[in-house]
């Protein structure tokens, strides 16, 4: 019984707890509730102040802002009245003067239509007197004509010809005076230049040539060249595409042949034989291709080393190997790759003497000669076939066109094209370089006298200094002093278009008065 009754009791307070927690809460809910309200009456009524006053402050910028706006737009208005009121003022100023202006040229129009009239007067009064003096000229004209015995017009044509002469005359005494000075000052620096090319270049003068005749330790090799039957020399000749000539001339034999490097080739292949005693047309062949092969290298190897000592690079390999063929190539007994050399170390120095490209023209003159390689198999001059391959090979226009023109078959474009024809010829005409047949060497000079000879007034002509100077003797009566200057440039002219020589010929007219009397 006592325990339900605490547990009524427990469940009776629990109830009252609960009922009072119930009530607690509401009243601490309504207090926040109505204290939150407070606040947020505080923020709003807070915010509306806030609001109101920046409302004013707006209102007091925008009115600022309007008011400077009109300041500067009433500001902006009275300076662009002012400006406008100015230009109004310049406006009227410049009517005034114009029509001031227009008030002048009205007054000169008028001056000058009378000035005009009173021209055309004495133009008409003018017209009338030439008419007038027209007539007394001709009138004195026809009476001139009755005491001279000639018309006006013949007298004018003696007065032009004898005027013409004159002028000539005068022109060619000028000419004269202007072409010394000119050929004074040329002449020295030009001697100055080649003087200095030939003394800072030292040439062997004895060049290398192609050997055609090897010799033989004894006789008996002889009849070991030509073998049984002449099989071993016909094979010989076949592997090397030369002649083998054998003869009484004793320890020796003879190699001929067009090409100089299968001619070298064969030298070197019977050499090569005699020194191993073992000659059979299977040994022939075996050492012909062999020093076939060892003549292309000495080849490409000789024009590397000509590029080296003339410090030149970049040039096609193709035209390395042109240029070690010139070893074995002549003219005029010359080997052609030392003048070659030659001319591109001369073309050099000259170049450098005028502040020219030295390398270009160094590299120029080694090539002037490149076709002399290939002549011999294409159809056309070494000068042409050289400037073409050139241009195949990529060389510059420059070095081309230097080529091409470098025995006048065209005009030099360029001063490296002239150098290298200086180059050419002093390293052809230089003592001992070429050699030359007593029948053409006889042929030229008479063919110089030739020319000389033909020109009217010309009483003798001598060839003289191996063909490099023609002295001519002309008539004193015939020929003066001025002609003989015109003479001398026409039989200049003639030369060049006549003859082919190296270097360049000197024509010295010679005109003297003589006066003969006998004593009896």
């Amino acid at each position: 019984m006592n325990g339900i009754s605490g547990i009524v009791s427990s469940i009776i307070l629990l109830g009252i707890g609960v009922l009072a927690g119930y009530f607690f809460y509401r009243f601490t809910a309504k207090n926040k509730i109505s204290n939150a309200k407070s606040v947020a009456d505080d923020i709003l009524a807070e915010a509306r102040k806030e609001a109101e006053n920046l409302k004013r402050e707006k209102i007091v910028e925008a009115k600022d802002e309007l008011y400077k706006a009109r300041s500067d737009f009433e500001k902006e208005t009275k300076d662009r009245r002012v400006e406008l009121q100015n230009m109004e003022k310049r406006i009227l100023q410049k009517e005034d003067n114009l029509d001031k202006k227009y008030d002048q040229l009205s007054l000169k129009e008028k001056q000058f239509n009378a000035k005009e009239a009173e021209l055309a007067k004495q133009f008409e009064k003018l017209n009338t007197q030439k008419n007038e003096l027209d007539e007394v000229i001709n009138d004195q004209k026809k009476k001139l004509e009755e005491i001279s015995g000639i018309t006006s017009e013949a007298a004018k044509n003696i007065l032009i010809e004898k005027m013409e002469n004159e002028a000539r005359y005068e022109a060619a005494k000028k000419i004269r005076v202007i072409e010394k000075e000119a050929v004074e000052t040329a002449d020295k620096k030009a001697r100055e230049i080649i003087s200095l090319s030939i003394q800072r270049y030292a040439a062997d003068h004895v060049a290398e040539t192609s050997v055609s005749v090897v010799a033989l330790p004894n006789d008996e090799m002889k009849g070991r060249i030509i073998g049984r039957e002449g099989r071993n020399i016909r094979a010989f000749e076949t592997a090397t595409g030369v002649d083998l000539i054998i003869d009484d001339t004793p320890e020796a034999v003879v190699i001929s042949g067009f090409d100089p490097i299968r001619r070298e080739v064969a030298r070197i292949t019977l050499e090569k034989l005699i020194l191993d005693g073992r000659i059979h047309p299977a040994q022939i062949e075996e050492v012909v291709t062999k020093v076939a092969k060892e003549v292309e290298v000495s080849i490409i190897e000789e024009g590397e080393r000509v590029l080296f000592d003339l410090n030149i690079h970049e040039v096609h390999p193709e035209l390395v190997k042109l240029l070690g063929r010139l070893r074995y190539r002549t003219s005029y007994g010359q080997n052609v790759l030392k003048h070659s050399e030659e001319v591109a170390y001369l073309a050099g120095i000259m170049a450098a003497e005028l502040n020219l490209d030295e390398t270009l023209a160094r590299r120029a003159g080694l090539l002037h000669d490149i076709g002399k390689a290939v002549d011999h198999e294409i159809e056309g001059t070494h000068a042409q076939i050289g400037a073409n391959l050139a241009k195949k090979y990529g060389e510059s226009p420059v070095i081309i066109q230097s080529i091409a023109a470098h025995h006048n078959d065209e005009e030099q474009e360029s001063i490296i094209a002239v150098l290298i024809q200086a180059g050419d010829a002093i390293s052809a005409a230089r003592p001992g370089a070429r050699r030359e047949t007593l029948d053409s060497y006889i042929k030229r000079l008479e063919k110089l006298e030739t020319v000389a000879d033909s020109f009217k007034g010309v009483d003798k002509s001598f060839a003289i200094q191996a063909g490099r100077e023609v002295r001519v003797v002309v008539e004193n009566e015939a020929v003066d002093d001025i002609q003989a200057l015109q003479l001398s440039r026409d039989i200049a002219r003639k030369i060049e278009e006549e003859l082919q020589y190296p270097g360049r010929i000197k024509v010295t007219v010679i005109r003297e008065f003589r006066a003969t009397e006998y004593a009896k």
